[in-house]
């Protein structure tokens, strides 16, 4: 419209910098068979988002290995958090396990997950696949694991991926298969109770739900580790995996060192024991090679800021480039990562815009680098104690004994 001869007019200038909320990186992905399940509510082959709190689908579930995925997570939850964001993706049970193991590496395929956000108006960023232990033979990886790398770099995801439980020898030649930052690999199951009968069944859906209980204690965002946390909701293990926080030698740390994650029984009174009691998770790494990005949070913080990041940029794609506008979209990247390291989600980063990366004729085709450095938090793995004699503390006798006997008359 015309501006008016005599009045007023009013605008909002859009060179400011903008504040983005982030994405929730809690959300799940199940991808089981349930061959009791109701069909109407969850179809075969077609992604459904529930909450694990909605007690009539939780039940339509049937009793299958979905459901129990489900009980799983919702036994890791605590205080009001009281139910999960999860979408369920069932599969048909096939005529042998290598046929069951198939249909969920084909409910992997880059295209199937690929189309699973926009059909459910979420995109999962913890994946856990059914029959991943599963494999051919002791030198071949399994058709579910070889699958998870590529669904997971599709939702910028991390899946906890249950390897053999039956050793520490299986469990690490299983993760020796695997190469991927974005896969937690798991070599113990859990002992749980479906009724009166005890039952094993895969760790791995309780290692998401304690993803998703962390991350609610730490203002559901994932830059924090989940090692030497209580399993929650089971009753045993499927087998004891020695285990002490002194001795390097026992197999859970065997097992650590081949970075495959564990879980471990707690022992009252035991000097190196990981708890007095309870069931305890114990792992950080994933399955890439290089010490850049192996602990898992960090990939997983990076991928919370990645996201932040796309969705500031975003707002100023399209505008004609200007110093206004290039200032408004470095300074909303600046302040964002400054309120991270403000609560300490990582230490410390850095957001330059450099002229050898910027050159004229780039700028002409309209485009623009930014570099950026950011410095994830570690977990704290090893203690190291120096433990030495404190001569002036004996000095310090010395002089209260002689003072003691100047005040002597």
């Amino acid at each position: 419209m015309s501006d008016p001869v005599f009045g007023m007019t009013f605008s909002r200038p859009d060179d400011e910098p903008v504040p983005v909320l982030g994405a929730d990186f809690s959300k799940a992905l199940l991808i089981e068979t349930s061959a009791d399940a109701d069909g109407t509510a969850y179809p075969i082959g077609q992604p459904v988002r529930i909450s694990t709190a909605d007690a009539g689908m939780v039940t339509k579930l049937g009793t299958g290995n979905l459901r129990d995925a489900v009980n799983g997570i919702n036994q890791q939850l605590n205080g009001l958090n009281a139910g999960a964001d999860v979408t369920i993706y069932r599969v048909a049970e096939g005529a042998n396990a290598a046929a069951t193991a198939a249909s969920i590496a084909t409910a992997l395929a880059p295209t199937n997950i690929a189309a699973i956000p926009s059909a459910v108006n979420a995109t999962p960023r913890l994946v856990w696949a059914g029959r991943s232990a599963y494999r051919l033979d002791l030198d071949t990886a399994g058709p579910v694991a070889v699958a998870l790398h590529a669904a997971c770099e599709r939702l910028l995801a991390v899946a906890v991926c249950d390897v053999d439980d039956t050793s520490s020898a299986n469990a690490i030649d299983a993760r020796e298969t695997l190469s991927s930052e974005r896969i937690m690999p798991v070599g113990v199951a859990a002992r749980v109770y479906e009724g009166e009968n005890l039952v094993t069944r895969p760790m791995g859906p309780r290692i998401i739900g304690l993803f998703q209980r962390v991350d609610s204690e730490n203002g559901g965002k994932p830059f924090d580790p989940i090692a030497n946390r209580a399993v929650y909701g089971i009753a045993g293990l499927s087998r004891t995996i020695p285990f002490s926080l002194l001795d390097g030698s026992t197999q859970g740390q065997q097992m650590l060192e081949g970075e495959v994650s564990i879980v471990v029984a707690g022992e009252s009174g035991v000097d190196g024991a990981i708890a007095d009691g309870g069931f305890v998770f114990i792992g950080t790494d994933n399955t890439t090679t290089g010490e850049l990005w192996k602990q898992i949070h960090q990939v997983r913080g990076a991928d919370y800021l990645t996201v932040k990041i796309m969705e500031i940029t975003r707002l100023f794609l399209g505008r004609k480039i200007s110093a206004d506008h290039a200032e408004a979209w470095l300074n909303s990247i600046k302040f964002m990562l400054r309120d991270h390291k403000a609560d300490n989600d990582i230490l410390g980063y850095d957001v330059a815009f450099r002229a050898d990366k910027n050159s004229p004729e780039e700028i002409r085709l309209g485009h623009l680098t930014v570099n950026l450095g950011i410095e994830p938090a570690p977990a704290f793995k090893l203690a190291r104690h120096e433990v030495r004699r404190y001569r002036p503390a004996v000095e310090g006798l010395v002089a209260d004994i002689i003072s003691r006997l100047s005040t002597v008359s």
